[in-house]
């Protein structure tokens, strides 16, 4: 691929993975109130109903993502690309007619089938970038992300005063749109001679988290970036209840935090990243981000005032430099032919954390909130966060120092 049409690919990938973000979004605001409505419960309970629908989307994305890895390795990108989001459209139109807390887990279901668009996208941006331009280059995700979640919780916030359903067919609108973009646009990345046939023995979730096993160099960055997701869904499952629990905030204050949120990483990803880790080095990146998210997690847990939530944001937003640090470091060691199985595989990874992750931190929420609670603590999620993130970075510095001995031996 030419580096002119190089660079518009990337951009119609950072579209593309945008409007998909936006969606997801804003869904985010509204979506306590709506099973709170379905389950006729209060916010601890809606809380916990929130964990189990997050594992439904979780389990079956770890089921699925690697076979859409390993398909978009033998037809392309480009068809694995547009399934995806042609299945996002239709998840949100189930949620948005649910009658019953059912049809929500149904739609979630789908969506995890189909929600393979951030693998293929990893991949696709694999195969259009240079060894030492792809650790910033996997920063335009965390971008895209950061954008779709200042845009998307904005538009949920103020959406979800019309009612709880309204964001959702919002969401289904804009999934659809951008599948059309995408069918019109977004060129195929992946050459033919780079292709490999489909092998269901690849393809399978557990053979794909074995695949893992192929970098024996990079388990210790592995189980590192386990970590570091695991503590990420403090964040991402608690933050709504424990805001709406702690502050008392309604839907339209839960989007305006998390539209700063997306701003924060917005700005780390697409832009501090390109310019900070060509200077300090993907190692390095590691051991700083790591630090700031453990600060970030802490303050978050022991805040005492709504407006601190927004000024702790900066340092965790700041911690966003670890994880492409991380991935990129051990993108780098893998051939062409085999990036959309490693990133099926780290998908694979990913989503088995999202199905332990959130049971986990909404379940520590629910507890430290119900009425007969040894105590009342609602930043428990965050201070696990804090643990597991203190935890990754003993293993990232075992891991590098080793290799950097091996190196120096």
């Amino acid at each position: 691929m030419p580096l002119k049409d190089k660079g518009a690919a990337l951009g119609f990938i950072f579209v593309t993975l945008l409007i998909d973000v936006i969606g997801l979004g804003i869904i985010i605001p509204v979506l306590p109130r709506l099973i709170e409505e379905l389950i006729h419960g209060n916010l601890s309970q809606a809380a916990e109903y929130g964990g189990w629908l997050t594992f439904a989307y979780a389990f079956m994305q770890f089921l699925f993502s690697p076979v859409l890895g390993n398909l978009s390795d033998q037809f392309g990108r480009r068809p694995v690309l547009l399934f995806s989001l042609f299945g996002f459209g239709i998840d949100y139109l189930f949620l948005a007619f649910a009658p019953t807390i059912g049809w929500l887990f149904l739609g979630r279901a789908i969506a995890g089938i189909t929600g393979a668009s951030f693998t293929t996208a990893t991949a696709y941006i694999a195969d259009i970038s240079t060894p030492e331009k792809r650790a910033q280059n996997f920063g335009l995700i965390g971008a895209a992300f950061g954008l779709g979640f200042i845009i998307g919780p904005v538009i949920g916030g103020v959406l979800g005063h019309y009612g709880s359903r309204v964001p959702f067919y919002a969401a289904a609108i804009l999934s659809l749109v951008n599948w059309l973009y995408g069918y019109f646009i977004l060129p195929e990345s992946l050459s033919k001679e780079h292709r490999r046939a489909f092998q269901w023995k690849r393809a399978n979730p557990l053979g794909s988290l074995m695949q893992l096993k192929k970098y024996p160099a990079f388990s210790g960055l592995i189980t590192s970036l386990v970590l570091v997701y695991l503590s990420a869904h403090a964040v991402q499952t608690t933050w709504t209840y424990y805001n709406m629990e702690k502050f008392h905030w309604d839907e339209k204050m839960v989007g305006y935090s998390l539209g700063f949120v997306g701003l924060m990483i917005a700005l780390v990803q697409g832009g501090l990243i390109r310019k900070i880790l060509p200077k300090i080095g993907p190692h390095k990146g590691v051991y700083f981000g790591l630090v700031l998210y453990s600060i970030g997690y802490l303050l978050f847990a022991f805040a005492t005032k709504g407006w601190m939530m927004f000024v702790f944001i900066i340092p965790f937003a700041l911690g966003g430099i670890a994880g492409p640090s991380i991935q990129g470091i051990i993108s780098n060691e893998v051939p062409a032919n085999e990036q959309g199985e490693l990133q099926g595989a780290l998908t694979s990874m990913m989503s088995a954390t999202a199905i332990i992750g959130p049971l986990l931190m909404t379940g520590l929420f629910a507890y430290f909130t119900k009425k007969d609670a040894i105590f009342n603590f609602p930043g428990a999620p965050f201070l696990m966060g804090a643990i597991f993130t203190i935890l990754s970075a003993v293993f990232a510095y075992r891991n590098l120092k080793a290799k950097h001995d091996l190196h120096s031996s």
